[in-house]
């Protein structure tokens, strides 16, 4: 009889050379063949597991499958999702119950672990781990966000009542078919040879060269990308600016948005929902952001309903996530060489889910330091809501269309 030293040997031998079926078929012959204990030892020497080799003794006796077939139809697990259909629906509750997996939600963020998620799932009868948890959020298009600190400090205390504001706002003017813009300004960027985080694939030991140092004077230029993503067309539109990142630059680049897509996408329109982070060069607090916005309202025609994200908080705000992140990606250990650069790579942004990504190079000056008088402040047609009338507010034409 053949020791265990030996059978270990001859499985090793051929077993590079079968497929599943193959090497549970071969591996219960020989448990049949040794008779009385013959299962455990070739467990032991092949690796499968005593249940497989019962389940392939027994195959042993059937007849055959087609050429090609490992198992027999309807064999093997089913997926979760095929046996739980509602699933997924439980999973989005649970992380979004504000709009219980709404498309069209400003928002999509969560703070609970996949662990405590799979125990709440099970409570509910749906029997998932945590590990399918993580992969289903990121078939839903979820991540893990961080806030972003700012001088304003700790978190505001309506936080959570401004989000359930914002979202309540957004899922309206959806509705009624009102174009809804998420706007931030992008970290500037150094243009030139210098490093970009990331890695790219190349030719083993073949990096890109760089500089060594990323500490350049005024005299390197600068880009100011200025994001504008349209939830309803899973768009976006990116305004580099090479000045400065000024409020007339961010309302700038929301006027080309206007001009170049949003009057083609919205002929109808009377409003534009617009969402911006709390601060930066459109914080709730500049003069000038909000005399700017009147002047883009007049020219347009347009009420702007603007809402502020709470201070800490810009990172939820989708374009964030569905826009900056993707172009970040695209350009991952690419030096930005020069502008044109900059705007080839934004440009060539995509995702597998259909976003399109336009760029423009603005040159115009933007100098700081702008005042907007009392007077100028006082003459802004401006509504305060009454939630928070400091992040939600309306500014209307005060003027004929200009444009």
């Amino acid at each position: 009889m053949e020791t265990n030293a030996q059978l270990e040997k001859r499985f090793a031998l051929i077993w590079p050379h079968l497929d599943e079926r193959a090497r549970r078929l071969v591996a219960a012959q020989d448990a049949a063949r040794l008779g009385y204990g013959g299962v455990s030892r070739v467990s032991r020497a092949c690796g499968l597991s005593r249940v497989t080799l019962t389940k392939g003794i027994k195959e042993l006796r059937e007849d055959p499958l087609s050429p090609g077939r490992i198992r027999r139809p309807g064999a093997g697990r089913l997926s979760l999702l095929a046996g739980d259909s509602t699933l997924m629906d439980a999973l989005e509750a649970l992380v979004e119950p504000l709009t219980r997996g709404d498309p069209e939600s400003p928002l999509r963020w969560t703070c609970k672990s996949t662990r405590v998620l799979a125990q709440v799932l099970s409570d509910q009868k749906h029997s998932v781990g945590h590990g399918k948890v993580s992969h289903f959020l990121n078939d839903l298009g979820y991540s893990l966000q961080g806030n972003r600190k700012t001088e304003e400090g700790d978190d505001h205390p309506d936080r959570d009542a401004q989000f359930r504001h914002i979202n309540a706002q957004v899922r309206q003017a959806m509705k009624k078919g009102e174009p809804v813009i998420s706007v931030d300004t992008k970290k500037k960027e150094l243009v030139g040879n210098y490093e970009n985080k990331g890695r790219q694939w190349r030719r083993s030991k073949s990096p890109i060269k760089v500089n060594g140092h990323d500490f350049p004077g005024p005299e390197v230029p600068r880009a100011y990308p200025y994001g504008i993503y349209d939830l309803r067309q899973n768009s976006g539109f990116v305004n580099v600016g090479t000045d400065h990142d000024t409020s007339a630059f961010a309302v700038a680049s929301i006027r080309g948005w206007w001009r170049a897509e949003g009057s083609r996408l919205y002929p109808q329109a009377e409003r534009l929902f617009i969402t911006a982070d709390g601060g930066g060069s459109n914080g709730y607090r500049l003069r000038l952001w909000k005399w700017e916005l009147q002047r883009l309202a007049d020219q347009t025609g347009l009420a702007l309903s603007i809402h502020h994200f709470p201070p800490g908080t810009s990172k939820w705000n989708k374009v964030e996530h569905r826009l900056f992140s993707f172009i970040s990606s695209n350009w991952r250990g690419e030096p930005l060489l020069d502008y044109e650069t900059v705007i080839r790579l934004i440009a060539g942004t995509t995702t597998a889910k259909g976003l399109k990504v336009a760029c423009r190079l603005d040159r115009r000056k933007y100098p700081v330091g702008c005042k907007v008088s009392d007077e100028e402040i006082a003459s802004i047609n401006m509504k305060p809501e009454k939630f928070h009338g400091e992040w939600n507010y309306v500014v209307k034409p005060r003027t004929t269309r200009e444009l």
